[in-house]
């Protein structure tokens, strides 16, 4: 029996998906009280509709990537601080590069840490969602193609992103569960001013990035239409928007994750994304 009890119809705005008991995937509206109440539909294709009827957080077998993940697009360096302890100039224009699918894993999933890198580090990251098909967009008609927003930690090797990888980001950031997301998608009506959310990475308990949105140097409206024009965004793209100051990279003395270390980022009106790394299985 999937649900547990019964609960008011409530206002979608917190999705979330994952396995039930039976290991079957499933959505729901995660609820104030922490209960789950479950979905009918598809969040890409919609329309959803609330069943009344709940699940306990306890009782779900795993938490899933919010969406069905159909492309991930990043934006780096797009913090104005991040760009002072990077002792980088403020680009001109976004700085795209791409995570495969591979690379996305959900809450309390595991991030294993590659045996290659030595240099592995958190970036606490907003991450938009793509809910309609997006192509040479304005800024200004931009959020009318989003779904809503995810908290995501763009974990990168910096080794292989700076000196092992070529001359491109990339290498570094392509990794076996280097994109946690979740743990929900808090929709775009519900978020408020998404250029205004306080972000934190706490690891080991520890705060080591805190920080708002509106350091942004582009912003998410600017994003999208950057990245849409003469492309098309597909339903499902995700779409990090870079990282404040605090990376262990920017750290004196530098600070690097290893096995056994809690990483967990947050942002505001969205909730608390929470991830082990642990050392990488042949």
């Amino acid at each position: 029996k999937l649900a547990s009890h019964t609960c008011p119809t409530s206002w979608i705005m917190r999705i979330c998906r994952f396995l039930d008991a039976a290991g079957v995937a499933r959505c729901g509206a995660l609820q104030p009280d922490g209960a789950i109440e479950l979905l009918e539909g598809d969040p890409l294709q919609g329309p959803l509709a609330l069943t009344g009827l709940c699940i306990s957080v306890e009782k779900i077998q795993g938490w899933l990537p919010p969406i069905e993940v159909a492309d991930v697009l990043c934006v780096g360096l797009n913090y104005r601080r991040h760009a002072v302890e990077s002792k980088m100039a403020i680009p001109d224009r976004p700085v795209i590069f791409m995570k495969p699918r591979s690379c996305v894993v959900g809450h309390l999933h595991d991030i294993p840490h590659p045996t290659v890198t030595q240099e592995l580090d958190y970036e606490v990251e907003l991450a938009i969602v793509i809910g309609k098909r997006c192509k040479n967009v304005t800024s200004e008609e931009a959020l009318q193609y989003v779904l809503g927003f995810t908290v995501a930690n763009d974990v990168s090797a910096r080794d292989w992103q700076i000196r092992l990888g070529g001359g491109q980001w990339t290498r570094g950031k392509i990794f076996e569960g280097f994109c946690p997301l979740g743990p929900v998608l808090t929709t775009t009506d519900e978020i408020g001013d998404v250029n205004a959310l306080r972000m934190r990475t706490r690891l080991n308990d520890q705060v080591v990035q805190d920080s708002s949105t509106s350091d942004l140097i582009f912003n998410v409206e600017q994003v999208i239409s950057y990245l849409s024009q003469g492309t098309v965004l597909a339903p499902g793209t995700v779409i990090l928007t870079g990282t404040p100051e605090g990376v262990g990279l920017g750290r004196n003395p530098q600070l690097w994750m290893k096995p056994g270390d809690i990483v967990e980022v947050e942002i505001e009106r969205i909730g608390k994304l929470r991830n082990t790394v642990v050392a990488e299985v042949p």
